[in-house]
């Protein structure tokens, strides 16, 4: 009888069960290498994405911040036309000491000292006085915040020109009111104080609301344990808003006072327009024209833009010191604090 020999499996090694195929080398190196190509990718993004992202800012700063603040710079130390902006003379700093030594220059820098002190002070005094009152629960409240901002979202321009009608010398309504107290009609376009207070009075009627806004928020952000300590000492409203609310709106009244400054002396927009003549001279005898006006007469008036780009640096040197004055004293309010 023949006997059948089965062939024995081979021996396997450890685990008992015979080795399957091994991966392609090729794949795993592929595998790999793409791994390195998206982890190097996901580094660059995370690295360059935020420059990405604030690049559109600082593109517009250059072409409309830094580039004409440069370019006014260099064009101030050179005689200049508007009728032919390209054909530049050097000249250094006689465009600077030209305007020093123009009256008109020094009666626009008084102006502006003048219509920002009588804008500036009655205008912070009031937006003080109302963020006090709406600082307390009152019916509406937000309805009167609502109307304090209005004047703040209106033109200019339409405001401007209402206040002209309003300040009119024959026919204007406050004129009229006055005549009812024995006042005779006032020139207010003419008369040197009279239109001084006049364009000071549009400017406090667009700005008295939005500063008032920025008191109450500053207001409602003081703790209240401190009026109800100052209460249980005794303390009356009036002795509460002198002890506990302007010590603690110090820096708010500081931010206030150096953005209202540094905007008096860029008042442009409605001296312009409430000139009866509508030119930038700010009056038959200069009595209202401010640096801004000043600086429109000379570059687009006189069409000289090598002194009306010193005046602006002249301006923008102004500005620089409000700054550091403003550094200075916000400084020491924080150490003395």
């Amino acid at each position: 009888m023949a006997t059948r020999h089965d062939t024995a499996a081979s021996p396997t090694k450890e685990g008992g069960a015979a080795p399957g195929r091994p991966p392609a080398e090729g794949a795993s190196t592929e595998a790999a290498k793409k791994r390195a190509r998206l982890s190097r990718r996901w580094q660059r993004d995370m690295r360059w994405s935020p420059y990405a992202f604030i690049s559109p800012f600082f593109l517009l700063f250059l072409a409309f911040g830094l580039f004409p603040l440069v370019y006014t710079g260099w064009a101030s130390l050179h005689q200049v036309e508007l009728t032919a902006p390209t054909d530049m003379s050097w000249v250094g700093l006689r465009n600077y000491t030209r305007i020093f030594d123009d009256d008109f220059f020094w009666n626009a820098a008084k102006n502006t000292l003048t219509i920002g002190i009588i804008s500036t002070v009655p205008q912070l005094l009031m937006a003080m006085g109302l963020a006090h009152i709406l600082n307390y629960k009152l019916r509406g409240s937000t309805f009167y915040r609502v109307v304090m901002l209005a004047p703040y979202a209106t033109s200019i321009a339409a405001a401007s020109l209402v206040f002209v009608l309003l300040f009119g010398r024959d026919y204007g309504m406050i004129n009229w009111a006055l005549g009812f107290v024995g006042i005779d009609n006032i020139d207010w376009q003419n008369d040197h104080w009279a239109s001084q207070f006049a364009v000071s009075s549009i400017v406090i009627w667009r700005w008295t609301g939005y500063n008032a806004l920025i008191y109450l928020a500053a207001m409602q952000a003081i703790p209240q344990d401190l009026y109800e300590s100052a209460a249980l000492d005794g303390a009356n409203r009036w002795r509460q808003f002198i002890h506990v609310t302007l010590p603690s709106l110090r820096p708010t009244i500081l931010f206030t006072v150096v953005v209202s400054t540094i905007g008096a002396s860029q008042l442009f927009g409605e001296p312009l327009l409430f000139d009866a003549n509508k030119g930038a001279s700010g009056g038959s005898q200069h009595q209202f024209q401010t640096l801004g006006l000043y600086l429109y007469e000379q570059g687009w008036v006189n069409q000289h833009l090598g002194r009306a780009s010193a005046i602006a640096w002249t301006m923008f040197l102004i500005l620089i010191v409000i700054g550091i004055v403003n550094y200075v004293i916000s400084r020491r309010l924080r150490a003395s604090s």
